[in-house]
């Protein structure tokens, strides 16, 4: 059972060990009636083979407050993209896939990238994009919900609790992330735990009080890929193309919103899905990578705010962070020892060596440049250039699920 404590400047919602979701659920389809709901499921085809998916969809058979699934599905062959939407066709939603590297949707890129818009690197925050685009060429969305496609412990009580913030008109919010524990025998989430956290507390050391500083560290899972939010969010945000998505969407909420229009929600009891190996000697891979892209975006939405950085200060930095994150690796250390979980401490501090290395490296890159790879360009901005450009995409989507 989760406490109800409220921190930071984001509204938690909490877990209190009430078994609701047959209410909430039933409001939801109240509330849905006037305010539709679509959910995003960013796919890779391998994922069609796993269990994960397989429970997932069990699940979603069962939701009836989902007006319309928009499958986001990565490289895929013809026959691959076929074998897709036959699987996913049980759904009794309303059910579209996104074949983003099919004929049609390449031709849309390119017509976005000939005016000089950035659409990304393939990947899962471009495959988001494009979702974003079609939900918006359907004018009839008030909210979009997102989750992964290989969560192994999902229920339908984990949608019902994303989407219900966004859709409740009492409550009202703008943005809900979701937040969960990772705990198996052992402690997970070690890019959260290891990386993020001490390093946004570091960073606080440093500079101080700083608004941004203080949202980032107000969410309980900052790296959970789980959220809802209105519709006009998905029109204004920016998105990164790496592994920096989850915070730079943060980031671009901070920009385009109210805080008191942001919540984070509890929406598991315990949540599983695929780990990343760390990589430690591969920095293109695993968590090392991840850890090299999650910095660049804080550190360039930092630089955007006004933060001036140096040799100097990056210097700091890294010791900062290599004290704090050992600090909070005892009291994990400490925490798993009395709830009885495994606990390496070599492993542990083995991973927070790879993410210093990490950290040192993406800040040679902003020293060397300050602004990298653009961001995937909001689609106020893409419409601005492209006025038909949705009418396209909905065009491009509907004949490829013809």
């Amino acid at each position: 059972m989760s406490d109800f404590y409220q921190t930071g400047t984001v509204a938690t919602l909490h877990r209190l060990g009430r078994e609701n979701v047959d209410i909430i659920e039933k409001k939801l389809v109240r509330y849905a009636s006037e305010r539709p709901i679509a959910l995003v499921l960013p796919s890779l085809f391998r994922e069609l083979e796993g269990e994960a998916l397989k429970n997932i969809l069990e699940e979603l058979q069962k939701v009836q407050y989902i007006k319309e699934v928009v499958i986001t599905l990565g490289p895929a062959s013809e026959k691959e993209f076929v074998a897709a939407k036959n699987y996913f066709s049980i759904l009794p939603q309303k059910t579209r896939l996104i074949w983003n590297n099919g004929k049609r949707i390449r031709k849309i890129y390119k017509a976005i990238e000939s005016e000089n818009l950035p659409t990304g690197l393939e990947g899962k925050g471009r495959s988001v994009w494009m979702s974003y685009g079609y939900i918006l060429s359907r004018y009839e969305f008030n909210a979009i919900a997102l989750h992964d496609c290989d969560i192994i412990t999902y229920n339908k009580d984990m949608l019902a609790r994303l989407c219900y913030p966004v859709t409740n008109p009492s409550l009202d919010y703008s943005f809900c992330k979701g937040f969960y524990t990772r705990v198996t025998d052992k402690m997970h989430g070690r890019a959260t735990r290891l990386l993020v956290t001490p390093l946004v507390r570091a960073l606080e050391k440093i500079i101080g009080f700083h608004p941004l500083l203080v949202f980032f560290d107000s969410f309980r899972y900052i790296l959970a890929g789980e959220f809802s939010m209105d519709i006009n969010l998905a029109r204004i945000n920016k998105i990164p193309g790496d592994w920096g998505l989850e915070v730079g969407t943060l980031a671009e909420v901070y920009r385009n919103t109210s805080m008191n229009r942001v919540c984070q929600v509890d929406i598991a009891d315990n949540y599983e899905h695929k780990h990343q190996s760390l990589s430690a000697e591969d920095a293109t891979k695993g968590l090392h990578k991840m850890c090299i892209d999650i910095c660049k975006s804080i550190f360039r939405t930092l630089a955007s705010e006004g933060i001036v950085f140096s040799d100097g200060f990056f210097k700091t930095l890294v010791a900062t962070y290599a004290r704090t994150a050992q600090d909070m690796l005892k009291r994990y250390e400490d925490d798993a020892s009395i709830n009885s979980l495994f606990f390496d401490r070599h492993e542990e501090s083995l991973a927070v060596d790879t993410f210093t290395k990490g950290i040192k490296r993406a800040a040679e890159l902003i020293m060397k440049d300050p602004l990298g790879v653009p961001l995937i360009a909001s689609w106020d901005r893409v419409t601005a250039a492209i006025p038909d450009i949705l009418d396209r995409i909905q065009e491009a989507v509907e004949e490829d699920n013809k």
